[in-house]
């Protein structure tokens, strides 16, 4: 039976689409480089490429022709991707409780002073945003 395709960016494919969103448009080559610069375990440029293509096919990467190559691009900015991924596990594993979600994450992740306070104005700014956007 084949399997079910994911519309969320696999570990793998978010390897490739970190280096997109930093690097911008990149072919399969260079792409292969930085993820064996990062990794000990070096990728052959067919499985890049093949991954690669199969994130076209998943609409994650944009490709356009260069020569006698491809070049390659996110799809979407981080933002949204990361924002689909996370309230897709608010609400299949949390039941849709951003509550219960950041309890685990801090529990988890334990950080440090300085993100907790970043962690407060996001949540600051966030009052502010939904009381803005409730006045007429």
């Amino acid at each position: 039976m084949a399997r079910p395709k994911n519309e969320h960016p696999t570990p793998a494919e978010l390897e490739v689409l970190k280096i997109l969103w930093a690097d911008g448009s990149l072919p399969v080559r260079d792409v292969m480089s930085r993820l064996n610069a990062e990794s000990d375990q070096p990728r052959a440029y067919t499985s890049i490429m093949s991954l690669m293509n199969v994130m076209v096919d998943k609409q994650l990467l944009n490709r356009e022709p260069h020569g006698r190559a491809y070049v390659y691009t996110a799809a979407h900015q981080p933002e949204s991707t990361l924002g689909e991924m996370v309230s897709d596990l608010c609400q299949r594993a949390f039941s849709g409780s951003s509550s219960t979600l950041v309890t685990h994450l801090l529990e988890g992740v334990n950080p440090s002073g300085e993100e907790l306070d970043q962690i407060r104005q996001a949540i600051e700014m966030y009052r502010k945003e939904q009381a803005a956007g409730d006045k007429p």
